[in-house]
């Protein structure tokens, strides 16, 4: 009898697919306080609270997030959602400085005065007051597409700043404290500020810099937070995310970046930025959707109909699989996905030094449609051909599909230059990789491909990897790490802390 139940269960396991990992965001505990009285655990427990400020090409996004300075958990306190397209238009005498994929034009008052406004918006229905309860603002943007220069985002960054210091936020809340006496007395007792300097280095990982110290893709900070945003997620789940990794932001634009491996006896204990991505990502899903006449035809979204939560299970009824892989296959003949050529200064519509990076040996890894966005009505016009003959969920499916062959192109390329190692880790954050059936499309590939023993051990999916990213880069600046727990370092290695303070010293 036993022998048969054995031979069920290994019969059975053949056709379970591995789920794969992905984090969303828990609210933060409640404690409660009498009968009926429920009080969020951040308003009696140490925690570090820090707010994301970003805008980017399709919203714009103020998430504050709860570190629990106990236990190195991170939650998501409350987040204030808006569409970057409702940004005020220029008044008269106001200079424009950029605009959004989708042309929407930007001047740095109305960057200024629409970052106020979400991050008060989002203190206020969270109840917390922006003076008193906030510990840190960490500012980012992916509208980088009409930029001319890297450069350029100097202008974009001080506008999110004015932005956040009209609405109350000290400056000495958006820049390292100099020393641990400097901090408030509810982190000193967690800061190593007294044992450790930040050198730059967030989630163990040295930014690249070209010998001229000019950054090589105009994105440069988004893929710096989302990897360590992603780093941060899979606390959530048995994958141990740390270095050498490969991490993805597929937003409306494309970042993230490779780090290499550390051997355990090298004194300097920080992993090298080896890789780069950039170009668009869920800027291809957003005009295959454009093709529908469902959205606006030049601001609509793929959000706007499929939403960005991810779906799990069941079995896909949206009709013939081969129409669908025809689909895919023709959406994909427009989409170049390669080493950036040196020769290049924009890659999908981004401003890089792809000279530099060649020169720095870091390999950047573009995505792109047409030469800079040229073939994308092509991709809105077989996005109609879908709408006419078939239903949404056949869309849908397509649209799932695509993005996650787009993944596993970009996979495949950082796989031909060697940078995925054994003991590598994969992760992704960004609506285009994790809404749908996208992340097991993608684990899907990446078990096929047989490069790892476990694959799923090494895959791992976040959700707002860049809020994430923030409260982590707030946490690496004033030196609240978890030695027992820790984020740098090596995958299955130790705590890095010792050979830190050697260096300091």
């Amino acid at each position: 009898m036993k022998k048969r139940i054995v031979m069920c269960a290994s019969f059975f396991s053949r056709f379970i697919k591995p789920k794969p990992h992905i984090v969303e965001s828990p609210p933060p505990p409640q404690i409660a306080h009498g009968p009926g009285m429920q009080f969020p655990e951040y308003k009696n427990k140490p925690y570090f609270i820090v707010a994301s400020v970003e805008m980017g090409n399709t919203t714009t996004k103020c998430i504050l997030t709860g570190v629990n300075l106990e236990t190195g958990l991170s939650y998501v306190i409350h987040k204030t959602v808006s569409m970057s397209r409702d940004i005020r238009p220029p008044k008269p005498g106001e200079t424009i400085f950029g605009a959004t994929l989708d042309g929407t034009e930007l001047t740095r008052e109305a960057v200024t005065e629409l970052v106020r406004d979400t991050l008060l918006k989002c203190h206020k229905d969270a109840h917390l007051d922006v003076i008193k309860d906030l510990d840190f603002v960490v500012r980012s943007t992916g509208v980088v597409a009409e930029m001319e220069s890297p450069d350029q985002i100097g202008d974009f960054v001080i506008a999110l700043a004015n932005g956040c210091l009209i609405a109350g936020v000290p400056p000495r809340k958006m820049t390292p404290p100099m020393s641990k006496e400097n901090q408030s007395q509810k982190l000193q007792p967690f800061s190593f500020a007294d044992k450790v300097v930040f050198v730059g280095a967030v989630a163990g990982v040295i930014p690249p810099v070209g010998s001229t110290g000019v950054e090589m893709v105009a994105n440069e900070m988004e893929g710096e937070l989302a990897m360590a945003g992603i780093k941060e997620g899979a606390k959530w789940t048995p994958v141990d995310f740390r270095n050498p990794c490969v991490s993805i932001d597929f937003g409306t634009t494309l970042d993230g970046r490779i780090t290499s491996d550390v051997p355990p006896d090298a004194p300097n204990p920080f992993a090298k930025t080896v890789g780069n991505f950039c170009g668009l990502a869920g800027a291809i899903p957003d005009a295959l959707v454009r093709g529908t006449g469902l959205v606006h035809e030049r601001t609509g979204t793929a959000l706007d109909i499929f939403g960005e939560h991810s779906v799990a299970g069941g079995l896909f009824s949206g009709g013939n699989r081969k129409v669908i892989d025809d689909f895919v296959e023709r959406s994909h003949q427009h989409i170049d996905i390669r080493i950036v050529p040196p020769e290049r200064d924009r890659f999908g519509r981004v401003p890089v030094n792809a000279k530099l990076a060649k020169e720095s040996g870091i390999a950047m890894i573009g995505c792109d449609c047409g030469v800079n966005s040229s073939e994308l009505p092509d991709l809105v016009a077989i996005g109609a051909e879908i709408h006419k003959k078939y239903n949404l969920a056949t869309l849908n499916e397509i649209v799932d599909r695509v993005c996650a062959k787009m993944a596993l192109r970009l996979i495949d390329v950082a796989v031909e230059q060697n940078l995925v190692l054994k003991n590598s880790s994969i992760g992704f954050t960004g609506r285009a990789a994790i809404s749908g059936r996208k992340p097991e499309y993608i684990l899907d590939g990446i078990i096929e491909r047989n490069l790892f023993d476990d694959p799923n051990d090494h895959l791992v999916f976040v959700d707002d990897g860049l809020a994430r990213g923030a409260a982590l880069m707030g946490r690496c600046m004033n030196s609240l790490g978890k030695p027992k727990n820790p984020i740098g370092g090596v995958r299955g290695g130790p705590c890095i802390m010792s050979r830190r303070i050697k260096i300091g010293k």
